[in-house]
């Protein structure tokens, strides 16, 4: 009896064991810190990667990469996974914001872009710091029910018969960017600021009102305020696939601004296996082809995950286009002095906005 009791303690015990792992792996968590609604909070994936991983994930959210970079400067160890854009992944590394990857961890890595994958801004030293997750263009999107045909020129932001029905990010590096590119400059190393101050200048009648984010962009479009509009090219297929507004996104014959979307693991993340996980499952094709499908995303980094999308969908049709993309001119890091001098001609600009 005693012997039988005693086998039935162990196996109680062990049984016991199993429930507290079990329990343990549910508590497991992550933290990410990204764009709000940005592919990463979707409810649907975290919902069936705390089922396949026993790991939930919180999120905290910034409004722009310098409040990115701040909330990691003054948050040590509160976040496992970050949302890094490709021109500020050398300063996080730099500042020791941000930790090498175990590349072997990450099984979807050789699926990516060779290009993408090997961006000099993610590899530093041997090492790499980021996993490159999604791209897209940043150029105007229009109203089809205004337009007889679709333009092709970034002339027609400043066209007047579309005088205060224009729709303005209110961003000095992508204004100034824009004024580049219409004035035929690297959007990088721009030559000529007084082209630019004045062609920003001769914008002044086309505005309609600055907008900040993309539910605000929707509103405007929806309200048939915008004639066309300032905007990324993931936001434009989200805005025609998930709310059914009649917009086409444009990427002009004289270029347009490219950007790739990194993500990389904080220094001192309380969980960087975690981490690793949640980044492969973010580069997984099933996770992204259910994205773009069911919501509208940016193009995937994942060679794999674009050829999974129909044909006919926007980041096949539109940024699979060889042609187009080649005019698009992708954004590098930028220094402290170029950064400022964007900055002060921007503001220059709106208060000329307001006389």
């Amino acid at each position: 009896m005693l012997k039988r009791f005693g086998r039935t303690a162990v196996g109680l015990a062990a049984a016991a064991g199993v429930a507290l792992g079990a329990a343990q792996a549910m508590a497991e968590e992550i933290r990410v810190l990204n764009w709000q609604g940005y592919g990463t909070d979707e409810p649907w994936s975290l919902e069936k990667f705390s089922e396949h991983t026993g790991i939930s994930v919180v999120h905290d959210y910034f409004n722009s990469e310098q409040e990115m970079l701040t909330k990691l400067r003054t948050n040590p160890g509160a976040y496992d996974v970050v949302l890094i854009n490709s021109a500020f992944t050398r300063q996080a590394a730099d500042e020791g914001l941000i930790q090498p990857i175990e590349t072997g961890k990450i099984t979807h890595l050789n699926d990516t872009s060779p290009g993408m994958r090997e961006n000099a801004n993610f590899i530093i030293d041997g090492k790499t710091y980021a996993i490159p997750w999604v791209w897209g263009v940043t150029s105007f999107a229009v109203d089809t029910t205004d337009f007889t045909e679709v333009p092709t020129s970034i002339e027609e932001l400043w066209d007047p018969k579309h005088a205060g029905r224009v729709g303005w990010r209110d961003d000095a590096v992508e204004a100034v960017m824009f004024a580049a590119i219409a004035t035929g400059q690297d959007i990088n190393n721009p030559s000529d600021f007084d082209a630019i101050r004045e062609k920003l200048r001769a914008l002044k009648p086309q505005i309609r009102t600055f907008w900040s984010s993309e539910d605000e962009w929707n509103q405007f479009m929806s309200a048939n305020e915008f004639d066309l509009a300032t905007y990324w090219s993931g936001s434009a297929s989200r805005s025609k696939t998930a709310f059914g507004l009649p917009v086409e996104f444009v990427i002009a014959e004289e270029g347009a601004i490219g950007w790739l979307d990194g993500l990389s693991i904080a220094k001192d993340a309380p969980n960087p296996e975690g981490a690793h996980k949640f980044i492969n499952w973010m580069i997984d094709p099933d996770f992204y082809v259910a994205w773009d499908t069911n919501v509208g995303a940016p193009a995937s980094a994942n060679e794999k995950a674009n050829a999974g999308l129909p044909e006919t969908s926007f980041n096949r049709a539109v940024l699979g286009d060889s042609e187009k993309v080649s005019k698009v001119q992708f954004m590098g890091p930028m220094d402290d002095a170029l950064r400022e001098k964007i900055l002060t001609l921007w503001q220059e600009t709106k208060t000329y906005y307001q006389e």
